[in-house]
């Protein structure tokens, strides 16, 4: 499975999860050096699994707030705690 955005991959692992129709890759599969934590808003604060979004950027290009993870997931989606699920402009497949 691979995340692409603009023709780049972002992350690319054989063990994805598939949670709620959203695909998410274990952290060390992810080009974290090509997202950037975006600010959290209000909605993000009332998250009961510590939602963090994450913009992807690449030189002068982003895409805001097309990566997230949940950073204390309750018991649903604590397979995918820390994972990255992408979403938006990002391609998965």
């Amino acid at each position: 499975m691979k995340a692409t955005w603009r023709g780049q991959v972002l992350a690319e692992s054989p063990r994805t999860l598939e949670v709620g129709g959203y695909h998410y890759f274990p952290r060390d599969a992810v080009r974290m050096e090509l997202l950037q934590k975006a600010k959290k808003n209000a909605d993000d604060l009332e998250c009961p699994h510590g939602v963090q979004f994450y913009d992807v950027i690449d030189g002068t290009r982003r895409a805001d707030r097309a990566a997230w993870s949940y950073e204390k997931p309750g018991a649903a989606m604590k397979p995918i705690d820390h994972w990255i699920g992408f979403w938006e402009d990002v391609k998965v497949g």
